[in-house]
């Protein structure tokens, strides 16, 4: 079996070699920004997210730390952290999955079927509850005022994207997120 090391080497090139855009932090592949476009057919349709992802040591024994940098408004998205709230990443996770499984399946899964008994965004649940049509509107709202690529391309985030999974995961360190530090040695 592959060290850590190798594995996320392996799993970053996937995703890297994907359609996905791929923007590293620093050299050492743990932090890095995926864009991350809404599902087809959804509500998030046309909408572009920039997703912070932090890898553990551990990783792939241990879960990704996965959180939205833009604002989305979601009943299992923290709406002011941009935490994910997502069993299969915070509870669940199994060495089986890799990056390409978070991107291809889980987030647009996340972003399909809300689940609002398990809410980390009690208004967003409530509301979808309560009055679907009026939830639906405010999705979209939110998609065209935070999720267009213009949005999404802006190089000084607002966002306090300090706070990422539900698992405590967390980076205190944003000085120099943005930043693109170097390519991985091969």
């Amino acid at each position: 079996m592959a060290s850590p090391s190798k594995r996320r080497e392996m799993d970053m090139m996937k995703l890297m070699m994907s359609d996905y855009k791929v923007d590293t932090i620093n050299d050492d592949l743990q932090m890095f920004y995926v864009t991350f476009h809404g599902p087809t057919d959804s509500l998030y349709q046309g909408g572009v997210w920039k997703i912070k992802v932090e890898l553990p040591e551990a990783y792939p024994y241990k879960s990704p730390s996965v959180g939205f940098v833009n604002k989305i408004y979601h009943p299992n998205v923290d709406e002011s952290s941009g935490a994910v709230c997502l069993d299969v990443i915070n509870q669940t996770w199994s060495p089986m999955f890799d990056l390409m499984n978070v991107f291809e399946s889980f987030l647009p899964q996340l972003l399909l079927y809300p689940n609002p008994s398990d809410p980390f965004n009690g208004e967003a649940a409530s509301l979808l509850m309560r009055d679907r049509a009026a939830y639906e509107q405010k999705v979209k709202e939110y998609c065209k005022a935070y999720a267009t690529p213009e949005e999404n391309s802006s190089d000084d985030d607002d966002e306090d994207d300090d706070s990422m999974s539900e698992d405590g995961s967390d980076s205190d360190d944003d000085d120099d997120d943005d930043e693109v530090a170097g390519k991985a040695d091969p």
